[in-house]
């Protein structure tokens, strides 16, 4: 999946908002504009001695971002909420488009923005609330982040979206997803393309938590969310979701390479070090972490 480009501060708060539910720009826009005038209306008293420089100086400095910040957060939070409400409707209309034509042209013409909107939307409409990401960042390629509640309370599952039209997505893919999940501590997870998987990925994924979701799955997936309604998906789900912890021992099996930990003994997952003098470097990492810190080498 093609990765957002990096702006600036201003870029990146409207997008905050454009990833929020769109009324959450328009009420912040008022707050931050009654938050900011009083301080960019107030007077700076002038100093008189040495010592009150520093003072006046920093005052004078929130003045001045108060000033402009009174009506440049409201006009960037009211944009984000313009483009959280075309996002929306982009959604809808995609989904409309999917569920009126069961041929593979509805997903094969998409860009990768378009699907991973597409896949958002057709998990809302099963019930869940959904967070785009856009697999920025140091999260393992995660384009959403579902949520909704479960026996623990609030569930957490990771999605990773493949616009692939012309090849299979592997088990490394896979592989990636369900190590992070066990990092995040998420319940699931699912890997959803406009193609299919390879035998290796469909293995590796069969009988844990999981979930591979290809082209013409979605569309059905889609169709009969939109063709109920959103009441009838949550009450009989299209997808199942994983149910089995990420911490749990996976179940052993031919052909899984992954050792077992030498604390535990679970299976380990690969992980990459982010500090200290292997900073990069990958190994074995318990899977139950932070439960158990069993590592092993990669070699």
């Amino acid at each position: 999946m093609a990765r957002r480009n990096q702006g600036g501060l201003a870029e990146a708060v409207m997008e905050l908002f454009a990833l929020m539910p769109w009324w959450v720009g328009v009420i912040a826009a008022p707050l931050f504009y009654l938050l900011l005038h009083p301080v960019a209306t107030q007077a700076v008293p002038v100093a008189t001695e040495v010592g009150q420089y520093g003072a006046m100086a920093t005052r004078t400095m929130w003045k001045t971002f108060a000033w402009f910040g009174q009506y440049l957060l409201p006009f960037l939070s009211l944009m984000g909420a313009a483009i959280s409400a075309w996002r929306r409707r982009q959604r809808s209309r995609l989904a409309a488009e999917v569920a009126q034509n069961p041929s593979a042209d509805a997903l094969d013409g998409m860009s990768w923005r378009e699907f991973e909107m597409l896949v958002g939307e057709g998990f809302r409409l099963q019930g869940f609330r959904v967070v785009e990401t856009g697999g920025g960042g140091a999260d393992g390629g995660v384009d959403l982040v579902l949520s909704r509640p479960g026996q623990n309370g609030s569930e957490k599952y990771l999605v990773q979206c493949k616009q692939w039209r012309a090849y299979k997505v592997g088990v490394d893919v896979v592989r990636e997803l369900y190590g992070v999940m066990a990092a995040r501590g998420a319940a699931g997870g699912f890997v959803v393309t406009s193609g299919r998987f390879t035998d290796e990925a469909r293995r590796f994924a069969s009988g844990r938590n999981v979930e591979l979701v290809d082209g013409p799955r979605l569309r059905q997936l889609i169709q009969k969310a939109r063709g109920g309604g959103a009441q009838t998906a949550r009450q009989e789900p299209s997808l199942q979701t994983p149910v089995t912890p990420v911490a749990s021992a996976p179940v052993q099996r031919d052909g899984d390479e992954r050792p077992n930990c030498p604390v535990c003994g679970k299976r380990m997952v690969r992980r990459v070090a982010k500090r200290g003098a292997s900073a990069g470097a990958a190994f074995w990492g318990c899977v139950d972490y932070p439960g158990c810190k069993g590592t092993r080498g990669m070699g």
